[in-house]
């Protein structure tokens, strides 16, 4: 396998662990990028750009990184209330009034943005073409009844965070969240990163699809056997769980152009490894003189517990802050301090305020997995060797 791109010195465990993803996983076509204190320290990419297709991953190849987008997405309303247009625990519905339906008119933003609100699922599901009609997707989460009372509980918000977020975002800021990082985190930020592929970038977006799960024995990735009430909840079509994850149907299929243009928020972002890494490191200070996004109280807000324990859809205990899945047994990242947000079947983006380690992954092709990836898991563990080894 021919790794190409840049690791400095003390750093080539990633390497390693990249190249043991396709030799011993079943990477198809990756790419991996890690800063350290703003300056980028690994920068790979290897295999092919479409997951069933034979050209060559290039420098600037991106993909669909499904729920990674989220982590980038719950940046806008950290950033908007850092800048005071936003109170976190103001109502949804003091922005929002259709919002106030069905017994919603008390969830704050705090709540909606840690999962709480309780409306993982809609009683309808949207097809494609409704899910990527703003107005239609909208008012279809503002008139849903939560499932749970708000705030009492938390439960992943899968697909309905896209409408969620977005329709706050722009009733605060009278902009659509993709225009929104496009113009206030993208550009500034020198980001090929997207929430609405531009039809004239799409060249450079490659194939998903899924790959076979493979594991070697001796790798010491991290095993979760799923428990009896995880695998049924997935069998189950009236679960929460399964509900939650066919919020659109039928199924979108991620490759179709219409699904990549679309400003999915919650899953539909396109991105390369390199800017998702730059984009978290811009969290914890400058990166290249750049601007820095987070002022420290909003960092601060970024890597605090807002919800933890069992999970209603994922079933498993998740751990919540502003939109950010924090780190934990069932999403481990670098270690505690660490916010980001995974991408199901494979990509994972990250920043650790503790190690001054901002890390991002991107691949094509899809596992089954949902929150930790054995080969996004093997090129973390292969950071902290990194620095256990004093790089």
């Amino acid at each position: 396998m021919d790794v190409r791109g840049t690791v400095k010195a003390g750093f080539e465990p990633v390497r390693d662990a990249f190249l043991r993803n396709f030799e011993q996983r079943g990477e198809r076509g990756a790419a991996v990028a890690v800063y350290r204190d703003g300056v980028k320290v690994v920068d790979l990419w290897a295999g092919t750009r479409d997951v069933d297709g034979q050209e060559p991953w290039a420098v600037d190849t991106a993909q669909v990184v499904r729920s990674a987008t989220k982590g980038v997405a719950a940046a806008v309303p950290l950033l908007l209330h850092q800048r005071g247009q936003l109170d976190l625990d103001a109502p949804v519905g003091t922005y929002w009034p259709e919002f106030k339906a069905a017994g919603k008119e008390r969830v704050s933003v705090r709540q909606l943005l840690a999962h709480q609100a309780g409306v993982p699922v809609l009683d309808r599901p949207l097809t494609l073409a409704e899910a990527v009609d703003p107005q239609t997707a909208q008012a279809a989460i503002a008139a849903q009844a939560p499932v749970w009372a708000p705030g009492t509980a938390h439960g992943y918000h899968a697909h309905t965070f896209s409408w969620l977020l977005s329709g706050l975002v722009h009733r605060v800021t009278g902009r659509t969240i993709g225009r929104w990082v496009a113009e206030e985190i993208a550009r500034p930020l020198g980001l090929d990163l997207w929430i609405g592929l531009p039809a004239d970038e799409a060249h450079r977006v490659g194939r998903l699809g899924p790959v076979e799960e493979v594991e070697p024995a001796d790798s010491g990735a991290l095993r979760l056997r799923p428990k009896r009430a995880v695998t049924e909840a997935y069998r189950d079509p009236e679960s929460l769980t399964r509900r939650a994850f066919g919020v659109i149907d039928p199924k979108p299929d991620e490759n179709d152009p219409v699904y990549r243009a679309a400003e999915l928020p919650g899953s539909g972002g396109v991105s390369t490894a390199r800017a998702l890494a730059r984009f978290y490191a811009s969290t914890l200070g400058p990166v290249d003189g750049g601007p820095r996004l987070f002022a420290p109280a909003t960092l601060t807000l970024a890597r605090t517990v807002e919800s933890a324990g069992p999970d209603r859809v994922l079933m498993v205990g998740t751990r919540f802050g502003l939109g950010h899945m924090l780190h934990g047994p069932a999403s481990p990242l670098l270690g505690p301090t660490s916010f980001g947000h995974p991408g199901r079947g494979g990509s994972l983006a990250f920043a650790d305020p503790e190690s001054s380690i901002a890390f991002g992954y991107v691949t094509n092709g899809m596992r089954k997995t949902v929150t930790a990836d054995p080969r996004a898991q093997a090129l973390v563990r292969a950071v902290g060797a990194s620095l256990a080894a004093g790089a």
